[in-house]
């Protein structure tokens, strides 16, 4: 046995529970045989971490490899006496068929909470449709040739966008659990300083983390921008229905125990936009979507907690909401805060409005297009979750 597969070989039975996440949306532009350095942070600590893979969205079968994590020295440049090689099945490279993932191997690699993590892929024949993630809120670097394990990138003009990376899994303690947001571009953390992990999902992490007895439980983003609970993308909306990929993108991410769903904006602003009937959705529509999602959770025994929406008056994107839509908004919302559905509500509403004009984002949250928070509006509403909900036993 290897010295690395000796390393392994304790995690193997280990208690891995989701660190960090970005839902697969949609195919992206051609990549050419180069490597795509992409840095992540994980929200719980753990004695190694696997990676997951995606070709959803590509139309052949794509290989990869080799693969290499190590902990992140700043923007492209890593700690090179951290690197290791990623493997899957024991070898250095991978080939995903069209529509599939592949987890890695156990990868000896200790991470801290709160920790970044450069993951580096090399493409050696070049992929025509990569699966994506859009709207990262942190570039991704490349490099001609394999360049996996090279120290700092050339200077580039990165992107703001993830390539087949969607899950980041580490070998945690026993009684680690995460919670998976569920949401569209205000869960994404459209609005928030790039590269900063400012998104609301982060700064609900770094309160976690600050409290000793909440500081196993993981926080996983799948947040993804222009996403809907009822219908599937259709620009300017995007990726696949969260009806359509709740299982993939929350339910079954291990060690989840709750659930937090902050969407159905989105349902209501393409009632406007888009002329096709079956794109526009009343508000009772979203509400039996909200539904179907809190019965899905129950019956795999996780709780899910429900999110007011934010206040939407004064946006021009993608199209200044109409009294219709103002409406329906008011309907959802009422819904969520006084039916009981969910197992627990965060009224973001109220935390987010301004007291001095009805329906308006605060001034001071407003990333400037009165539609998505900036910074300090995303940490508002992380500091708007009660902590009380993820106490043991609850």
């Amino acid at each position: 046995m290897s010295v690395q597969a000796e390393m392994q070989a304790p995690t193997d039975e280990a208690h891995w529970v989701a660190a960090w996440g970005a839902a697969p949306v949609s195919a992206g532009d051609e990549l050419k045989a180069q490597t795509v350095r992409q840095v992540i942070r994980t929200s719980i600590a753990g004695s190694a971490v696997r990676i997951r893979l995606s070709n959803l969205y590509g139309t052949t079968p794509v290989t990869i490899g080799p693969v290499h994590v190590a902990k992140s020295a700043g923007k492209s440049a890593i700690e090179t006496t951290t690197d290791r090689a990623a493997t899957f099945g024991g070898k250095m490279t991978v080939t995903i068929a069209k529509g599939d993932s592949v987890l890695s191997d156990p990868v000896a690699l200790p991470v801290a909470a709160l920790e970044q993590l450069a993951v580096s892929l090399y493409l050696p024949e070049g992929v025509k449709q990569p699966t994506v993630h859009g709207a990262a809120s942190q570039d991704a670097f490349f490099a001609n040739g394999d360049a996996t394990t090279e120290e700092e990138f050339p200077a580039g003009e990165p992107e703001d966008r993830r390539y087949f990376l969607t899950d980041v899994e580490v070998a945690a303690a026993p009684a680690s659990r995460a919670i998976v947001i569920v949401g569209d571009s205000i869960t994404d953390g459209v609005g928030s300083t790039e590269n900063r992990n400012a998104r609301w999902p982060d700064a609900l992490a770094e309160r976690l983390q600050a409290d000793p007895a909440l500081a196993n439980i993981a926080v996983i983003n799948s947040g993804i921008a222009g996403n809907r609970i009822v219908n599937d993308g259709a620009v300017p909306y995007r990726g696949p229905s969260s009806l359509s990929r709740f299982d993939r993108d929350a339910l079954n991410k291990p060690g989840v125990r709750w659930v937090l769903l902050l969407q159905g904006g989105n349902d209501i602003s393409a009632s406007d936009v888009l002329k096709q009937p079956e794109q526009k959705v009343s508000a009772q529509q979203i509400i039996d979507g909200m539904k179907t999602l809190i019965a899905r959770a129950h019956a795999k025994g996780v709780k899910i907690f429900g999110a007011t929406l934010l206040p939407r008056k004064g946006t021009e994107f993608p199209a200044p909401p109409t009294p219709a839509a103002l409406a329906k908004r008011e309907e959802v919302n009422a819904w969520i805060r006084d039916s009981g559905a969910f197992d627990a509500v965060v009224d973001f509403d109220k935390v987010m409005r301004d007291p001095a004009r009805s329906g308006h984002l605060r001034p001071d949250y407003d990333s400037g297009d009165h539609l998505h928070p900036n910074d300090a509006g995303y940490k508002a509403m992380a500091a708007a979750i009660d902590l009380a909900w993820f106490a043991e036993g609850k």
